[in-house]
């Protein structure tokens, strides 16, 4: 969709919300962590977690970061392309290897950037992800351009 003029509808609004469940595997927290070549044996050995505060394995930061930035991807792709132009992490509590965790984005502002073919909109986005327990395990800033054509 190549918008023509600054009054068509905007990709993204502010105050709308997005996300997704995702239900992590230890089979999927290994794989996830040994495919970025994270040796942390919290990630994939049982009996080395056991012992640890922790107690049992968790997820690495990257994993749960990158289904954070994934789901914003997926979310936007009904619309066009989406470049990620900078996303933070703050990363509260651990997130088990077995847990079922909720992904969910909030838009807090658009910028149009310009009505040209190709120019996009910038969007500041909120997240999190939570926890089984309803607590949030990892927050989450992003900004990103929404793009017609790259």
């Amino acid at each position: 969709m190549v918008r023509t003029d600054a009054s068509e509808t905007p990709r993204a609004r502010p105050h709308e919300r997005f996300g997704r469940v995702v239900n992590l595997t230890p089979d999927a927290v290994t794989e996830f962590a040994r495919a970025a070549g994270d040796a942390n044996p919290l990630h994939h050995d049982a009996t080395y977690a056991a012992g640890t505060r922790f107690g049992r394995p968790i997820a690495s930061g990257p994993h749960t970061s990158a289904l954070l930035m994934a789901c914003t991807a997926t979310h936007f792709a009904r619309t066009g392309a989406m470049l990620g132009l900078g996303f933070t992490f703050d990363f509260r509590r651990p997130v088990w290897a077995d847990e079922t965790v909720r992904i969910e984005w909030l838009v807090v502002g658009v910028r149009i950037r310009s009505t040209d073919p190709g120019a996009g909109d910038i969007v500041e986005l909120r997240g999190r992800l939570q926890g089984s327990d309803g607590r949030t395990a990892v927050g989450a800033k992003g900004r990103v351009l929404l793009v017609d054509a790259l």
